[in-house]
């Protein structure tokens, strides 16, 4: 018992010294002081998700101003579907009714709305409901498919909830967003997000550049036409598209800015069309290799490959090798950048160009010329007036000039800049001549185009 006691005691003893020989010599009594004006090297984690709250962030305003206004639409499509290899070639068949659903935003107290063009497409009949469950039947008053967009109106007089109009041109990466719609006909859906991207151009090399808005807010089948919008609810874009392998969103989606769409519709009421001004330049976007390619050191910006005779580019003194940085103030680092911007504008509107020219800076005003150009569905091309020093170069009197294909199957040709100068053997002197002949003709006999293509042959193509 005695020997037992006796290493217990011994036991405890070299713990006591073990314990008090490590705070002694080994552990620091350093306290680390810092003061109200230096940063802990450490981040401290708040769990109370009072983030935005503290920044004055409440998407509950927004959210409730913008559901009342969005709505939900409904397409009503007539196909005919053939029952036979008969009734195939003869473009005969059963008619079946199809329907097809998306999203829209009132902007009017009156119920004009704007969705995108693909929502009603082919629509026989349109029927809008309410977050509030009331279905009204709506027309059709004018589309825009190059942009998307579209406008249609309530048939009633009542007075309706609308979201108004906010400049898109001042959004900020990071800002945060709320779409607004209906996705997979979950009515009055609202999802969050932030302006990830401006001026994004998703068809960069099919010779319609746009300029998307893109968010990481959720977007949905469903969801197209509906509204995007700012923590003050005003309408920042209308929600397009989604870049995905599964259909569904996987993190990114897009929208048409929304001065771009207010400027879609405003033409459409007014003129019936859309007027579209360029500046009438040709160039591309700078980078890296590009800079190197031509000479110079920027590698953001627009340059400026050539300049149209007698279009507002000429006439302010633009000339081919300047670099195009900003547009009425807003910054110019792309393409896309440029052609959004003037996406907005109207012919006639005189724009502040600011350009790079030989190292200086000039401000240069340059009234922006009507761009007349007419979609040709039946030979899959888009076509421009051309003016008297464009003829003159090829030792031509007459005809318009191809600008882009727009079906896959002629963007195989390289038309781009041939001048079409004959339909169905008569003479071409402008577009209007274009739609007439295209119009009257008789719809089951061949089309015969002939054109100058961009070495001076003289071709004929004939589309069956």
């Amino acid at each position: 018992m005695k020997q037992t006691l006796r290493l217990f005691m011994v036991a405890a003893l070299a713990g006591i010294l073990t314990l008090g020989g490590y705070k002694l010599f080994v552990e620091s009594n350093d306290v680390s002081i810092i003061s109200e004006t230096e940063t802990p090297s450490f981040i401290p984690v708040n769990y109370s998700n009072n983030a935005m709250s503290s920044a004055g962030i409440d998407f509950t305003e927004a959210a409730e101003k913008t559901v009342n206004a969005v709505v939900h639409v409904k397409n009503k499509t007539i196909t005919t579907q053939p029952r036979s290899m008969m009734e195939y070639f003869s473009g005969r068949g059963v008619p079946r009714e199809m329907v097809g659903s998306g999203s829209g935003v009132i902007i009017s107290a009156d119920g004009y709305i704007v969705t995108n063009n693909h929502v009603i497409a082919n629509a026989s009949e349109l029927s809008v409901t309410l977050n509030n469950n009331k279905t009204y039947s709506a027309e059709l008053v004018g589309t825009d498919p190059k942009t998307d967009i579209a406008l249609i109106k309530l048939k009633s007089n009542e007075e309706f909830p609308y979201v108004p109009f906010g400049n898109s041109n001042d959004v900020k990466l990071g800002e945060w967003v709320l779409a607004v719609g209906n996705p997979f006909n979950l009515t009055s859906t609202v999802t969050a997000g932030i302006i990830s991207a401006k001026a994004r151009d998703l068809n960069e090399f099919d010779g319609n550049p746009q300029s998307f808005i893109q968010t990481d807010a959720a977007v949905n089948r469903g969801n197209s036409g509906g509204a995007l919008v700012n923590t003050r609810g005003e309408l920042i874009g209308i929600n397009t598209a989604i870049t995905s392998e599964t259909g569904s969103y996987v993190g990114y989606s897009f929208a048409v800015p929304s001065n771009n769409a207010r400027k879609v519709i405003e033409d459409i009421m007014e003129y019936g069309n859309v007027q579209r001004g360029i500046l009438g330049i040709t160039g591309g976007t700078l980078n890296s290799a590009v800079a190197n390619q031509i000479g110079v050191d920027e590698t953001e910006g627009v340059y400026v490959g050539g300049v149209e005779k007698g279009s507002g580019a000429e006439k302010g003194g633009l000339k081919e090798g300047d670099i195009i940085t900003e547009l009425d103030g807003y910054k110019v680092s792309k393409f896309s950048d440029l052609s959004g911007y003037l996406g907005s504008k109207r012919p006639n509107d005189v724009v502040d160009v600011t350009v790079l020219r030989n190292g200086k800076v000039k401000h240069i005003p340059v009234t922006l010329i009507k761009l007349e150009t007419l979609e040709i569905d039946d030979l899959g091309l888009e076509v421009k007036n051309a003016n008297a020093s464009e003829l003159n170069n090829r030792g031509l009197s007459n005809g318009v000039i191809v600008t882009r294909p727009i079906t896959r199957e002629m963007s195989q040709y390289n038309l781009t800049g041939t001048v079409i100068t004959k339909i169905n053997d008569e003479n071409v002197n402008n577009i209007d001549d274009v739609r007439r002949i295209i119009s009257n003709r008789d719809y089951n006999s061949p089309i015969k185009m002939t054109f100058v293509d961009n070495q001076g042959q003289l071709n004929s193509f004939i589309f069956r």
